[in-house]
């Protein structure tokens, strides 16, 4: 009778990987987003579309299969002047350009993904985006092996909020910060009927993003600003994000804190729920009551639900870190806009103009 060979004599086989590149969004987007690390979730076909429908652009999708199941999907669009073949990963700015992969995949899916890649195109732009980004990392690390061109340049720090390390260290929010709140929730009812709502999932209607349009056309930013980086107003992203709701699974992830005074919409705080994740997107108020800091009283609100939510970690991105470190957030992820260049000329002239890119970014803080 023969013996059975001993498992270590068995060779094992690298896994079956092929890669598609299709025309439009490709339907395994939501396979792999399905699959990819919690806090990434929300990079999914209705996302992708959304993006599309606001900003423009044809696109096309590179997906790589292993063993069967998708393990990463790729959309582009073409950017820049067609002489360059120049690719960019389409979406919102917030919360950063990003597309899913498997939390299991590894170094050979992001090498199968380049090899595509460089038929598409002689770049690809991705950002900005967070560092220690799953799908950022698989390409740094698929690019690294292949002598492809890596160009990088620092956009801004980000905030985080480690909610559950605070609550570590005692009570969090403070009582004297909440007793504080009360006190101005008492002068601001004197200006009418207080309404403290959430706004989730199937509550996401036109009459939902009209209100926090309303607020945001009241607000320092259609004062100050030329109104192009408000998130819902018409002049502003509202298309994307109203578009971004069609996907049932996305509008679960959405959510705003609203506050209606005497029946009108006075404050917003808008997040994107992923997990034990909340990544807080927009905030904005009425300054008809900023004397009684609505918009603080209602993101403390919005806070302590996110706890009995489970919501661990709040990312505040970027930008005034004054009210942030206030809350108590500290630096996080540093946020950068990457440049991967193909094999060749492409990445020697990339590795040449590196200078160029890098000062064309914001300068680094230490």
């Amino acid at each position: 009778m023969t013996k059975p060979m001993p498992l270590d004599e068995f060779t094992r086989l690298p896994p079956t990987l092929t890669v598609d590149c299709v025309d439009g969004l490709a339907a395994g987007i939501d396979q792999v987003a399905a699959h990819a690390a919690q806090s990434r979730r929300f990079l999914r076909y209705g996302w992708f579309a959304a993006a599309l429908q606001a900003y423009g652009g044809a696109a096309r999708t590179l997906t790589v299969t292993r063993e069967g199941e998708p393990a990463a999907a790729l959309p582009i669009v073409r950017t820049g002047p067609g002489w360059l073949g120049l690719a960019s990963v389409p979406g919102c700015y917030w919360p950063f350009r990003s597309f899913p992969v498997r939390s299991d995949a590894g170094v050979e899916v992001g090498e199968a993904l380049l090899a595509r890649l460089a038929r598409e195109a002689n770049a690809l732009r991705i950002g900005p985006i967070y560092d220690g980004d799953p799908a950022l990392e698989l390409l740094k690390a698929a690019a690294t092996a292949k002598g492809w061109a890596v160009l990088d340049r620092f956009v801004a720090e980000s905030f985080l909020l480690d909610i559950a390390a605070l609550q570590a260290e005692g009570t969090w929010p403070r009582n004297s910060t909440l007793r504080k709140n009360r006190f101005h929730e008492k002068h601001l009812g004197e200006h009418g009927a207080l309404d403290w709502r959430f706004v989730s999932g199937g509550d996401w209607d036109a009459g939902a993003f009209d209100a926090l349009a309303e607020i945001e056309r009241k607000s320092w930013i259609a004062a100050r600003t030329d109104g192009s980086d408000a998130k819902f107003t018409r002049e502003g992203h509202g298309g994307f994000w109203r578009a971004a709701s069609a996907d049932p699974v996305v509008a679960g992830m959405m959510w705003a804190a609203m506050l209606r005074v005497d029946g009108a919409p006075a404050a917003f705080s808008f997040d994107l729920n992923a997990g034990a994740l909340k990544y807080a997107i927009a905030n904005s108020y009425d300054p008809a009551f900023a004397k009684h800091s609505p918009g603080k009283l209602l993101y403390y609100r919005n806070l302590v639900r996110g706890i009995e939510d489970g919501i661990t970690t709040v990312d505040w991105g970027a930008g005034d870190s004054g009210y942030k470190r206030v809350i108590g957030a500290e630096r996080g992820p540093a946020i950068r806009d990457w440049l991967f260049v193909r094999p060749g000329l492409p990445a020697l002239a990339g590795r040449m103009l590196r200078g160029v890119w890098r000062r064309s970014g914001r300068a680094e803080l230490n």
